[in-house]
């Protein structure tokens, strides 16, 4: 094996001395338009595939290649020491969400600027995509460049950077599915999450699955008159919502026969991690102009949005909804309902457990139907293991404190794909904020966060190739 003892000393002083060119290439790669979801930016997201293998190539990586699929390229490159060192597999994307409402936007989406703000007065950068995930991505091509121009990285590397992750990444599973050897690792090191505050590191732990499904409620063949059948038959919109009434229980908890059979309780230790967290009530309360929280009996409000599954209508609609009035028993109803899910709950296995209670509790004279649609598995990392330790390591070097195991409510579906297909634990080193905006107009992201991101990553690249030892 070759031996790399890496102190990270002058690349530390590499990236102070390029801070300047590391923005002015991020701002470029910001002003081209890559919105996946529209096919109108079709050159512009292959442009910026093209300009991501450039900035790799720059940078240091090897066989760089543009990888074709059915929709959007797939960026591959690499750098191989040694293959008795570890290796390092780093995944992002370049596709962008679109601008819209674009007049929602104090300067254009795609022209960057940079502007001071009350949470990032030493200023932050505007721009579709800045924090998700053109930012948070182009970090690690910028670390890594700093590790080659000083002779300072420590094992191999590998870089994945795909352009669909913001239309369902549709092509990324086949890639990786076709593509083990080639994508190899120890490690899959991610940052396109967030952390709780600058002066509050945190790395995410884990991330909640998903069930979706669409449900439809059919009474009478057609349209009733409310005068003369009210009473008589069975109103489709009262029985649906008694239906999804009848989901959760006095404690707030879903009455789902099996839903919770396969959930894994957290440790006492990693809920007291996670409780060091700083949580305001009233900030929260105020925040969402609301008198009060809600949710399952027994467990904080962070640990319902993060540990626990839950069940929440995202649509319901039927009848008459125009102006005046329509005095009608409407033929069907519908709702769309999401469920968030924890380890180790199957997508698969919830979906067909609501379906069959869901159909269960239909009231006589009712039809019902439920269609699936997307879903996700749940995910987590160890807090023992040796890439959370040399992320936890990492950031202590750069932010002087221990950062704070965090679960996520959200669901990134590839992490538990690249689980399930490479073997792989994903870590999820994100740098922004919830107050970044993404998805949203004046997404933005904070240049101390940007540059505390490309000063972080080559102490993890550093402590967990020591780890692994």
């Amino acid at each position: 094996m070759i031996k790399r003892e890496i102190s990270m000393s002058n690349t530390q002083v590499f990236i102070s001395e390029n801070k300047e060119r590391f923005l002015e290439e991020l701002i470029d790669l910001l002003r081209i338009p890559s919105v996946s979801a529209d096919p109108s930016f079709s050159k512009d997201v292959n442009k910026t595939a093209d300009e991501v293998a450039k900035r790799l190539t720059e940078a240091g990586a090897e066989n760089v290649e543009i990888c074709q699929t059915e929709g959007y390229p797939i960026v591959y490159g690499d750098k191989i020491f040694d293959a008795s060192l570890p290796t390092i597999l780093v995944y992002g994307h370049y596709d962008v969400q679109p601008a819209d409402p674009i007049e929602l936007w104090d300067s254009p989406a795609f022209e960057p600027v940079v502007k001071t703000t009350e949470i990032h007065p030493e200023g932050a950068i505007f721009a579709r995509g800045a924090c998700d995930d053109k930012g948070q991505m182009f970090m690690h091509v910028k670390a890594f460049e700093s590790m080659m121009k000083t002779d300072e990285l420590p094992c191999n590397v590998k870089f994945m950077i795909e352009g669909e992750e913001e239309v369902g990444s549709m092509n990324l599973g086949i890639f990786v599915k076709n593509n083990h050897e080639k994508l190899k690792a120890d490690v899959i090191l991610i940052s396109d999450t967030g952390m709780l505050a600058n002066d509050v590191p945190s790395v995410t732990t884990g991330l909640r699955g998903l069930s979706y499904v669409e449900v439809e409620v059919t009474g009478p063949n057609r349209d009733l008159h409310s005068g003369l059948y009210g009473g008589c038959v069975a109103n489709p919109i009262n029985a649906l919502a008694k239906m999804i009434a009848s989901l959760h229980d006095e404690n707030n908890h879903i009455t789902i026969p099996g839903f919770y059979d396969k959930v894994v309780d957290l440790s006492d230790e990693e809920r007291a991690e996670m409780a060091k967290a700083p949580f305001s009530k009233e900030a929260y309360c105020t925040a969402l102009d609301i008198a009060d929280v809600m949710g399952e009996a027994g467990y904080t409000t962070p640990e319902r949005g993060s540990i626990r599954p839950t069940l929440d209508v995202n649509g319901i609609w039927g009848g008459y909804i125009g102006e005046g009035a329509k005095t009608v028993i409407a033929s069907k109803a519908y709702a769309k309902i999401s469920m968030r899910l924890v380890p180790d709950q199957d997508p698969e296995e919830i979906t067909n457990l609501f379906l069959t209670h869901f159909n269960s509790i239909a009231p006589a004279g009712t039809k019902v139907k439920v269609t699936p649609h997307h879903g996700g598995e749940p995910a987590v990392t160890p807090i023992d293991s040796i890439g959370y330790k040399a992320a936890s390591m990492a950031y202590e070097k750069t932010f002087g404190k221990k950062p704070i195991p965090v679960r996520s409510g959200g669901s990134i579906p590839i992490v538990a794909m690249f689980e399930k297909e490479l073997g792989l634990k994903s870590i999820l080193m994100g740098f922004g904020l919830d107050s970044d905006a993404i998805h949203s107009p004046n997404e933005h992201y904070g240049l101390f966060n940007y540059f505390r991101g490309i000063e972080t990553i080559p102490y993890f690249y550093s402590y967990f190739t020591k780890l692994h030892k």
